[in-house]
Parts: C-alpha cells; sequence; structure tokens
C-alpha cells in the first residue's frame, strides 16, 4: 500500500510574517482528498489555529517541523530559520534562490547535504509557464499604500512612521482616507508601470479606490527604451516590473538632481540588488520599521521597498493565494508529475 501523502504546514519564523498558504477549508479539502494534514501552532498566524483544529487537521509544536516524518512535505511561505542545518525533508516555500541569491546558495547546500527537495513556489507553472499561485495583487495593493503613506509624511515634514498589519482592505483605506484628509484636499498623482500584471492591477485600485489620478503603463508605453519625463512629472511612481535583462531604466541617478515632480517611489517589484533593477536612486530594501530611504533632500525624495508587502494584509492575502494553490496541492499525491516534477527539475537544476 502506498504511503498516506502527508502536508505539514509549518509556523512561519520571520518577523511580521502572519500569512499562510492554507486555510481551514482548503485543509478539509485536502483532507477529503486521502491527503493527511498537520498544520503548526503560531503566536502571530492571522488564521486561528482553532479552525485547522475544526477542519480536522492534526496540531503540532509551533516550529517542530525538523522532526516530522521523513516523508512529511513541509509547507510555509517564507525563509526558513538560518542556522545551516541539512534539510532532509522534502519542502514547499520561496525559496528566492535560483538568482544568484548569496543566501540562496547557503540554502541549497543545506538541501544538498540533508537529501532533502526544494519545491520553489515561484516555480509551480503551469503547462504555459503562468505561476499556479502569487501574490501579486495583493502586494500592489499594500505597496501603493504604503507609498501613500510616504507621501503623506512628506506633505506634514514627516519622513514615513513604521507600518503594521491591517485587519482588512476596508480597514485600510479607511484609515489612508482619513489621513489625506487631515493632509488637505490636495491628492498626489500616480504613474504605474507593469499596470497589467497582477502586481500594477493591485497598485492601480488602490490608488483609484483613494481618487488619485492614475497613469497606467505597460510593455507598449515603455518599449521605446527612455529617457520617460513622464515619471518625473508624477508625484508617485510605483514600480510593479521585475529587474529582468532588457527592462529599461525607469529612475535614472540624475533625477535625484533633475527637475521633477516626483517624491516617491515605490519599488513594488523591490529588486534593487539586481544589475536589471530600473530604479538607479537607491541600493537597498526598507523594513516595516523604516518603510522609506531618503535619497535626496531638497526637494525629498524617498524610495520604498519592503519585500513582504502583502503581509500587511495578511487574512485576505492568504485567502486568495490558498485559493490559488489548492488544486495544485491537490495534485500531491502525483507529486512526480506535472507542475511537482517541473518545480522540482528546476531544484535539481540549480541544486
Amino acid at each position: 500500500m502506498a504511503d498516506v501523502t502527508h502536508l505539514w504546514v509549518r509556523a512561519e519564523s520571520r518577523d511580521h510574517e502572519e500569512r499562510v498558504g492554507l486555510t481551514p477549508d482548503g485543509a478539509a479539502k485536502l483532507r477529503e482528498a486521502g491527503i493527511k494534514v498537520t498544520v503548526e501552532d503560531s503566536a502571530t498566524r492571522a488564521i486561528s489555529i482553532e479552525d485547522y483544529r475544526q477542519a480536522g487537521c492534526e496540531i503540532a509544536t509551533e516550529g517542530s517541523w525538523p522532526d516530522a516524518p521523513s516523508n512529511a512535505i513541509i509547507f510555509g511561505l517564507k525563509e526558513l530559520p538560518e542556522d545551516g542545518t541539512p534539510l532532509p525533508h522534502r519542502h514547499i516555500m520561496f525559496g528566492h534562490a535560483y538568482k544568484g541569491q548569496p543566501a540562496g546558495r547557503v540554502l541549497l547546500d543545506r538541501f544538498k547535504v540533508g537529501d532533502g527537495t526544494l519545491y520553489d513556489l515561484e516555480y509551480l507553472t503551469d503547462e504555459t509557464g503562468r505561476r499556479v499561485a502569487a501574490f501579486g495583487y495583493w502586494a500592489g495593493y499594500a505597496g501603493a499604500a504604503v507609498s501613500v503613506l510616504c507621501w503623506i509624511a512628506q506633505k506634514n515634514g514627516r519622513i514615513a512612521e513604521p507600518v503594521g498589519v491591517y485587519p482588512s482592505s476596508t480597514a485600510m483605506l479607511a484609515d489612508l482616507q482619513t489621513r489625506l484628509v487631515q493632509t488637505g484636499t490636495e491628492r498626489p498623482t500616480a504613474i504605474v508601470i507593469g499596470a497589467l500584471g497582477r502586481v500594477g492591477t493591485g497598485a492601480s485600485d488602490l490608488c483609484t479606490a483613494l481618487g488619485i489620478p492614475v497613469t497606467k503603463w505597460d510593455m507598449a508605453e515603455t518599449a521605446h527604451g527612455g529617457p520617460f519625463p513622464e515619471i518625473l512629472a508624477h508625484d508617485m511612481f510605483l514600480n510593479c516590473i521585475l529587474a529582468t535583462p532588457g527592462v529599461p531604466v525607469f529612475v535614472p541617478t540624475s533625477a535625484k538632481t533633475a527637475p521633477r515632480n516626483l517624491s516617491v517611489i515605490g519599488d513594488i517589484a523591490c529588486d534593487p540588488d539586481s544589475d536589471f533593477s530600473p530604479i538607479k536612486v537607491y541600493d537597498r530594501v526598507t523594513s516595516w520599521d523604516a518603510p522609506a530611504l531618503r535619497v535626496h533632500d531638497t526637494p525629498p525624495l524617498d524610495v520604498t521597498a519592503i519585500d513582504n508587502l502583502p503581509s500587511l494584509l495578511p487574512v485576505e492575502s492568504s485567502e486568495d493565494f490558498a485559493a490559488q494553490l489548492l488544486p495544485t496541492l491537490l495534485e500531491l499525491p502525483k507529486i512526480e508529475d506535472g507542475i511537482w516534477a517541473r518545480a522540482r527539475s528546476h531544484f535539481e537544476v540549480h541544486a
């Protein structure tokens, strides 16, 4: 008799991370399909452990996944603790390990020593190469929100204060509307590049909901390669394009001192370390505690580039992502085929 497929949902260990990739309803569907589901307790997860218990999941101690049965498939979203230990299990997660990242090489070595396998969520793709699940929409939505907070802070003569979790997008919008009204009747203008994608759609939707005039650009508008004076003419620029070879420079270093209305750059794609970054005025990510990096003082130019933006809306982003991913998780009993086999091949090439 074949082993029962066992999915072990680990608690997230990263700060400011309340998301989860499987909801209780999804767990119940996996169990109906004959998949065993264990969920670790968590002090921070946005969805209650009791809901998983009611769905029939087995509950494990937070952080106990290293001692999970050898056949268990460990499922999380963000980084594992960087303790250097070998990784013998099969893991589903965002590894950030295939694009030359130094930490990624260390992670792959841990899998190599432990004889485990990484099924990277970014590389779970259908036959056309499209990802089966992504947090992009909520990254765009939250990234635009943080950019607006940076602009409001500037209008109040400050740099942006720490950001935190919102219980819902409705609560986020209400908070931003209140702050904008307190600042005055003025609204910033925004330009979104990558507006046709998931990330750009989220960013554009947030701006529209706040009454912020938004210019939507995609490949057609940037195909000539620049320069792009239109970006400097807007108050906010929201970049939703990944840094890849061939992407033009949207904001050159000279933009700091050039005549401009631009005062806030939201690099939602957040890839400052890449040689192909289209934004050349900054070189490091920002954080929840310090969301804005001031790269020029007079007139001010702030960059915000937070790399786990959907975590600001952990419930909605979790529910959305989990719904997208569930059909693929239901295919776990056939992990040697299809989507899972393609993800494993990426791991074997890079490991």
